[in-house]
């Protein structure tokens, strides 16, 4: 017998006859010898229609009220499917969450949570009874016992955290398609259902705009090794299965808010090659990296920083055996990308540093979470480590340093987020398994190459240019962002340094979301004349593009034939940057759903059957 946690969204239960259908799944699963907690949002569109009518007594309803409010529509979804559950016979509870025990912060309308008491459910399990929870919804820590929301993916959110406190067998969430898609139906029809997915892809893809599973409920089954099932509603199909690493113990005690670094890697086995002044149009990049993988030279790290008149910077780092054919490769390209009839007055250059080191931070709890980057920077600066490239993803920050600053930096990122010595992994990549946790994932079968690609339009870019080049100042420019709560994606630092009044200066790039943007841009303008930065450029007109997989590691061509679909129709690469399971491009915006779709074509991810999203 298994214990089960179900969760059915708000288009599941959306109706009399849906909650019913419900009712008759839960109790075939039950029926089969299974104990059953069920997990439910409000009805359809009932949320919606809640705000509306906030928003028509106030323009500025206060949050604690919007909670009072929006924690009724579960209530109702709760109530209706334990009785539809007892008219067939099946006993049935419905809880609340401060009803089931679900502990959380005093923050109104976006708590997390700190632990769930769950004593009361089990004593119902065991008397055979179906519990049906309110998702989205919890009970503050402190004497006032305050209702709390979760906000966004909340109802995801409250099933997997239901799953860790009980030690549940698996997870399924219910939804409205057959399971995750190797990319969004609406732009791409032919979208393919996948099988499985790890956690680290999905959280990727899920921070990418994937809607299917919240980041908040993928981190939770990651962190404590939740098996998750997203299935459709109205099929008995398989769905896609979320696997995740063995946990290694972690307390149920701050469930959301433990440790967001849960492990740290290092590599110096590893040396820098970089293109200066290369051609700012279509196929620069895939012409470089096509030739490195004919090559067969496996590249790690990629950046691509912004342009700088008509010419860019290209950098990437691979380990020191392979670097003399690494150089080769570019020295080979640089003659033609400056014989180019767009090539830029100063003629393109191939510029290698050696000595150098790879230092991460990883863990599924830095989503959300916009200081662990800065704290990571404000670390190595603190310690006197200066930063020479960054690249970012939702699980993992990389920083390249001087090799002889290594032990340093380990020494110092270990203090600052209390991982012990032997959680400190270091070496090369592994090939054809992915790093979390401070060990190795195992895996079964070898990953695909590319699991799936995404397509974010609510981006901007922003670009300081002229910083100093010295440690500390993308501690104090990212710890900026973080104290306004701005979370930052993409983060490129140029490769070209210039001296200017005497002092050595670069530009750094990042992407921030769309409603961040403005603020962003006005407070790092204001200190920038302080701190002795340049002018803060702000560009609206972007997407970003990005493919995801764990079995990237160890196929050199991978990067090389995303460049090539993008270049092959004429669409400019702005940025890149690249993670071990990914990489992402910054292109114009007009030219995003395009790209999405040549990108996922290239890597042959169609299936034969279209979905179709409902309304």
């Amino acid at each position: 017998m298994s214990l089960i946690v179900q969760k059915y969204g708000g288009t599941s239960v959306g109706s009399v006859e849906r909650i019913q259908s419900v009712a008759q799944r839960v109790y075939q699963t039950v029926t089969a010898g299974n104990s059953l907690v069920v997990v439910v949002s409000a009805m359809g569109k009932t949320t919606d229609g809640l705000v509306k009518l906030a928003n028509a007594i106030s323009a500025n309803p206060s949050r604690r009220e919007m909670d009072m409010l929006l924690s009724t529509g579960e209530q109702v979804t709760i109530a209706l499917l334990s009785m539809a559950l007892q008219e067939i016979g099946q006993p049935a509870i419905s809880m609340t969450g401060a009803q089931v025990g679900i502990v959380t912060e005093a923050e109104h309308t976006r708590a997390r949570i700190l632990h769930i008491e769950t004593d009361r459910l089990e004593r119902y399990l065991n008397q055979g009874k179906v519990v049906v929870v309110a998702g989205f919804q919890g009970i503050s820590s402190t004497g006032e016992l305050e209702i709390t929301t979760l906000g966004r993916g909340g109802s995801d959110t409250s099933a997997v955290a239901l799953a860790a406190a009980l030690r549940a067998d698996f997870c399924e969430i219910y939804t409205d398609v057959p399971g995750i898609l190797t990319t969004d139906p609406r732009l791409v029809p032919e979208a393919q259902l996948m099988a499985e997915i790890t956690s680290d892809e999905m959280l990727e893809l899920a921070s990418l705009g994937a809607k299917v599973l919240h980041p908040r409920a993928v981190e939770i089954a990651r962190n404590y090794g939740v098996p998750l099932v997203v299935r459709s509603s109205w099929t008995d199909d398989p769905g896609t299965w979320v696997t995740s690493p063995k946990p290694q113990g972690r307390s149920l005690v701050n469930l959301e808010i433990a440790k967001a670094v849960d492990g740290i890697e290092f590599d110096t086995n590893q040396a820098r090659v970089a293109l200066l002044r290369v051609p700012d149009k279509p196929g620069v990049a895939a012409r470089l990296f096509g030739e490195i993988a004919r090559q067969n030279v496996d590249v790690d790290l990629i950046i691509q920083s912004i342009h700088e008149g008509n010419s860019n910077d290209i950098a990437f780092t691979v380990t020191t055996p392979i670097l003399k054919r690494a150089e080769a490769v570019a020295a080979a390209i640089a003659p033609a990308l400056r014989s180019h009839p767009h090539a830029p007055a100063e003629e393109a250059e191939v510029m290698v540093e050696q000595n150098i080191a790879k230092v991460s931070i990883s863990g599924a709890g830095m989503i959300g979470r916009p200081g662990v980057a800065a704290q990571m920077f404000a670390t190595l600066a603190e310690a006197g480590v200066n930063i020479h490239m960054i690249s970012t993803s939702e699980v993992k920050v990389s920083c390249v340093v001087g090799a002889q600053e290594c032990d340093r930096a380990v020494a110092a990122l270990r203090s600052t987020f209390e991982i012990a010595e032997d959680e400190a992994i270091g070496g090369q990549r592994g090939q054809g398994g992915q790093r979390g946790q401070g060990g190795l994932i195992q895996e079964t079968s070898p990953s695909p190459a590319v699991r799936g690609v995404a397509l974010d339009m609510n981006q901007v870019r922003l670009a300081i240019r002229q910083i100093p080049d010295r440690p500390g100042m993308a501690a104090k420019i990212f710890g900026l962002l973080a104290q306004h709560n701005i979370s930052v994606d993409m983060i490129i630092q140029s490769q070209r340094c210039r001296v200017i009044d005497g002092i050595p200066r670069r530009d750094i790039a990042f992407t921030v979301a769309r409603m961040d943007g403005e603020n962003a841009q006005k407070m790092l303008a204001q200190a920038g004349t302080e701190l002795g930065w340049g002018e803060v450029v702000l560009d609206s007109a972007i997407a970003k593009v990005s493919i995801v997989g764990s079995g990237m590691i160890g196929h050199p061509g991978v990067a090389a034939k995303m460049f090539a679909a993008l270049s092959q129709h004429q669409i400019n690469i702005q940025m890149i940057a690249t993670s071990e399971i990914k990489i992402s491009c910054v292109v114009a915006q007009e030219q995003g759903s395009k790209a999405l779709q040549v990108i996922h074509e290239a890597f042959g991810l169609a299936g034969s059957e279209k979905f179709v999203v409902p309304a």
